[in-house]
């Protein structure tokens, strides 16, 4: 039987309004879907912020944190509380955050951040050889982003100050951890003197040092011809028992 125009054209107004009504409704429910995405991990994305803010205020004039969000199909985490993955290093670059939920705190996520941090740090002013105890007016000063410096880069000059190179250092060269290390108060084969104190009593007895020590460093002592015991470096030439 054939169909009217007028007839034909209602079917096709039918048709049309049927696909507006169904694009409207799964308009409708995709939505809301997304919002709660948005917003379930907000308490999450504003802790680990604030708390990569803290961690590197003091570094830098200026810290640009860049934090991946978590996938939307994870809960949402209660009561957060970010640590550092690695407690050695400052979180410069590319870092990892751990995040401790719930009430009791035994589900554990990870989130991904890339933080840049712009400030100053010390490089050599001059040529620095072996040995050589560094003073202030062996170093200058830069600024850039930190983010971009070796994990193992010092930036302050309290840390190179009065330490002494292991290897020659170039002008304009960063300074790092494995450059430099802390003058020897003890050194091997040195007569020295172990200090051993507690609460009523002190004494102190001279031995053979075994290695060579540094402030703080715990060095290997020997008495007569057996005993060996491990003590602590507090000056020069002198140790002590930490009980």
């Amino acid at each position: 039987m054939r169909r009217s125009p007028l007839v034909l054209g209602l079917c096709i107004s039918s048709r049309s309004l049927r696909d507006i009504v169904l694009a409207s409704m799964s308009l409708f429910i995709f939505i809301p879907i997304a919002s709660a995405s948005e917003t379930k991990h907000d308490a999450l994305m504003e802790s680990v912020h604030q708390f990569l803010y803290q961690e590197t205020q003091s570094l830098g004039s200026e810290v640009v944190i860049d934090l991946r969000e978590p996938s939307p199909h994870l809960p949402a985490c209660t009561n957060p509380e970010p640590f550092l993955t690695n407690q050695n290093d400052a979180p410069l670059g590319r870092v990892s955050v751990g995040v401790r939920c719930g009430t009791d705190s035994r589900q554990v996520r990870y989130l991904q951040a890339e933080v840049d941090v712009i400030g100053s740090y010390m490089v050599a002013a001059v040529d620095i050889e072996r040995g050589t105890q560094i003073t202030p007016d062996m170093l200058a000063e830069e600024d850039g982003n930190l983010g971009d410096l070796s994990s193992r880069a010092i930036t302050q000059p309290d840390d190179i100050v009065g330490k002494i190179a292991r290897r020659p250092i170039a002008s304009g060269t960063t300074f790092q951890t494995h450059f430099v290390q802390a003058p020897l108060l003890v050194e091997r084969g040195q007569r020295v003197r172990v200090i051993a104190e507690g609460s009523s009593f002190r004494v102190s007895r001279e031995g053979e040092a075994l290695d060579d020590g540094a402030m703080d460093e715990e060095v290997r002592v020997r008495f007569g011809s057996r005993e060996v015991l491990t003590a602590r470096v507090i000056e020069r030439g002198t140790l002590i028992v930490d009980f």
